[in-house]
């Protein structure tokens, strides 16, 4: 990651940004309603942790067979990205509660979920958010060297196959943060200072990390290992597993928002200074995909709708579809892009077919 500071245009004379925000305040104070979340949330967040903690309660409490503990399992990881889309999301981004202490534990979600809030904050709310798709910026965008993201990332010969591979690595994301990520990022990032509002207190901020990794080790493993009457390479098989099945579905919904043929990836000049303003950036660089449909708007906690979510990251994910009127008619009356897929077929299409684009030799691709 550089350290090159990133400025993005001050210009906009057709004040784009403050014209969609002033309509959206209205839509709110209008309708009388609060940007945060409302008993639909709520409603929501008892759903997925029921479908996240249950089985594992289940398989615990009662003598099953493996195949059911396999199928419960699998039902956790299904739960676990619940969760962290729909909770731990709004949670963090301070848009679940009108209640700072609300947003605090709903975030907190995390840590069940094998994460770290202070991690978490950094990479997607202050680095995700900020550079959007913004090559050595925004660590979204990173996979290390075997995955290319982006055309201005290093090309290796392996990345030709990255369309075939990448999808099996998907399922790593979570069971990464478990064992390694949340140790390297905490590194990184004390070390440059960086943080989502006032910086922590070093020491502080490794003891929760230490502290919280111990439990989850504990809850996910130790206590199935003393409680259940089977194999210890059981028990760590379906921990796996669980990590494995929310890896799938996070990655994937994460990279249908970025990571697709209509999402551009700019560079800044050499002084830093980007093209646009941050928020015409932002759509630009997002794409929306199943927005008509009812239960992908449900279960992705509106990461579906990535156009709204980048620009109201502080409106609850509750009010994306009736606010993504306002911002795709304004964005049209601006002459601007609304990129959306209209299914989310579509946009898993595209998204493979982006990565066997940028797997192509650099100067083989079709500029």
């Amino acid at each position: 990651m550089q350290s090159k500071t990133i400025r993005f245009s001050r210009t906009d004379s057709a004040q784009f940004f403050r014209t969609l925000n002033k309509r959206v305040n209205t839509y709110f104070k209008e309708n009388k309603l609060k940007k945060t979340g409302n008993w639909k949330l709520y409603a929501k967040t008892a759903v997925m942790f029921a479908l996240f903690l249950a089985p594992y309660f289940l398989i615990l409490t009662l003598n099953m067979p493996n195949w059911a503990n396999l199928l419960l399992t699998m039902l956790m990881g299904v739960g676990m990205a619940g969760v962290g889309m729909n909770v731990m999301h709004d949670g963090n981004h301070g848009s679940y509660s009108s209640k700072k202490w609300v947003n605090k534990l709903m975030g907190s979600s995390i840590y069940i979920l094998a994460g770290n809030v202070y991690n978490w904050q950094v990479q997607h709310n202050v680095l995700h958010h900020t550079y959007t798709n913004i090559h050595n910026h925004d660590e979204d965008l990173e996979a290390g060297r075997i995955l290319r993201f982006s055309k201005h990332a290093k090309w290796h010969r392996f990345h030709k196959f990255q369309h075939y591979y990448s999808v099996l690595l998907y399922g790593l994301l979570t069971f990464n943060w478990a064992i390694t990520t949340d140790f390297m990022q905490m590194y990184r990032y004390t070390k440059r200072k960086l943080a989502y509002g006032k910086f922590p207190n070093p020491v502080v901020n490794w003891s929760v990390l230490l502290i919280t990794k111990l439990i989850y080790i504990t809850i996910w493993i130790v206590i199935p290992m003393l409680v259940l009457d089977i194999a210890w390479w059981k028990v760590l098989l379906g921990f796996f597993i669980m990590h494995y099945v929310a890896g799938v579905i996070l990655s994937v919904v994460f990279q249908l928002a970025h990571v697709v043929d209509h999402a551009e990836t700019p560079l800044p000049q050499e002084d830093g200074s980007m093209k646009n303003t941050w928020a015409i950036h932002q759509l630009l660089t997002t794409v929306n995909f199943g927005t008509k449909n009812k239960i992908v708007n449900w279960f992705t906690g509106g990461l579906n709708h990535q156009v709204e979510h980048h620009i109201f990251p502080n409106i609850s994910h509750i009010h994306y579809t009736k606010i993504s009127k306002i911002v795709k008619q304004t964005a049209k009356e601006f002459n601007l892009p609304y990129n959306e897929y209209k299914t989310t077929r579509k946009a898993i299409i595209s998204h493979f077919k982006h990565l066997k684009e940028l797997g192509k030799e650099p100067n083989l691709q079709i500029q």
